[in-house]
């Protein structure tokens, strides 16, 4: 049990109650490939990190071709829920399912229609419902999410974008269900920005420095958009926790090839390269200037001989 006596100072919110970080992902393995050196960087200050997971990725492919069995195929969903649990541990945040269904990533010309059932048929307005009673019960003082197009086009990374900013605005409602709990206005929210040509385009610069192959240069060449990178506001320094997100993103042994790119640059190189997991801000309640170097910025005890926040430019 966490009591207020053992939370580090660096971890406690102006009012001194505990800080608490709430992400929001599509699938199991999104907490471990997403931010995951930031959410390690967190849990070890001390800051109460949860995940929330909309679907259990039932519908996901077997990516590790060491995996690639029958047996796997057909226990899909507990095979990715030991995985989770696993990941979970690795991290050390709490995890907490919202019970979807996965979408699927239809494929083919023309796209055949998405399942029955599936999280991303949901009006996001009623599947926020328990996204709503996580944050008013968790009250998060930062919740991050995925930008409008969910990162990348997945149905169910653009559908948990949608919940999400449904769930912000219903959280704070006092008119919608007052039975899930009092009302919450997070102060902070911002979406993931990890996935953008700029950062691809140093780690293979890098790699070639070093006279080593890059895993990006086809990757990179049929790369034309350069939006994000224009986006990002935040950028968090955590290369001593790339191991522990590597690690996490092991544990989801189903769907990654451990011996494939992802890890074919050594963390050295990504330490150097590009040693933080960029963020953009989209809501914050409090005044911050950008750019930030930390997602409770402004929601941490004012040192007395730092400068005023509310005299400085905000967002």
């Amino acid at each position: 049990m966490v009591t207020m006596s053992s939370v580090p100072l660096t971890a406690q919110a102006a009012d001194g109650e505990q800080l608490r970080l709430l992400h929001v992902h599509a699938h199991p393995d999104d907490e471990s490939s997403k931010g995951a050196a930031t959410t390690a960087k967190y849990v070890a200050e001390g800051v109460r990190v949860v995940v929330a997971t909309c679907t259990g990725g039932e519908r996901g492919s077997v990516l590790n071709p060491k995996m690639d069995r029958p047996e796997v195929w057909e226990h899909i969903a507990d095979v990715r829920k030991a995985e989770m649990t696993k990941a979970r541990e690795i991290l050390g945040v709490e995890q907490v399912p919202l019970g979807f269904i996965d979408s699927g990533l239809p494929e083919g010309e023309p796209l055949p229609p998405l399942p029955e059932g599936c999280f991303a048929l949901y009006d996001p307005a009623v599947a926020a419902e328990p996204l709503v009673k996580l944050i008013r019960e968790l009250r998060p003082h930062v919740l991050t999410t995925y930008d409008e197009q969910g990162g990348y086009p997945h149905p169910d990374h653009i559908q948990c974008h949608r919940v999400s900013m449904a769930a912000l605005v219903q959280a704070a409602d006092p008119q919608y269900r007052p039975d899930l709990g009092p009302i919450w206005s997070v102060p902070k929210v911002y979406y993931q920005m990890g996935f953008h040509r700029l950062r691809y385009a140093a780690l293979d610069a890098a790699m070639h420095e070093m006279g080593m192959d890059s895993p990006y240069a086809e990757w990179l060449a049929r790369w034309d958009d350069t939006n994000y990178e224009h986006r990002i506001t935040t950028r968090i320094a955590c290369a001593e926790y790339f191991e522990v997100r590597d690690d996490a993103l092991r544990a989801h042994a189903s769907q990654i090839d451990p011996d494939g790119m992802w890890f074919s640059v050594p963390l050295e190189v990504q330490a150097r390269a590009w040693p933080t997991e960029d963020w953009q801000l989209v809501y914050s309640a409090l005044p911050t200037v950008i750019p930030e170097d930390d997602l409770f910025a402004g929601l941490r005890p004012v040192a007395p001989d730092e400068p005023d926040p509310s005299a400085l430019r905000v967002i």
